[in-house]
């Protein structure tokens, strides 16, 4: 006997696709890269909103060369 696979589909509207996936969402983000002489510092900031929550982080890199 030969078994060949089954899938069923079904259709979903945005609306309900925005639930299952969390909604909609806002975010923000910058950065800066600032290099003086011999040394390279960048900065990275970013906040995200969502249904539920919010998310902000903060990156700073530093080097000398």
């Amino acid at each position: 006997m030969n078994f060949a696979p089954q899938v069923e589909t079904a259709e979903i509207s945005d609306s309900g696709l925005d639930g299952i996936s969390g909604g909609l969402a806002a975010d923000v983000f910058g950065g800066g890269h600032l290099q003086v002489a011999s040394v390279d510092v960048c900065a990275d900031v970013f906040a995200a909103a969502s249904a539920e929550g919010v998310v902000a982080g903060v990156g700073v890199h530093a080097a000398a060369h």
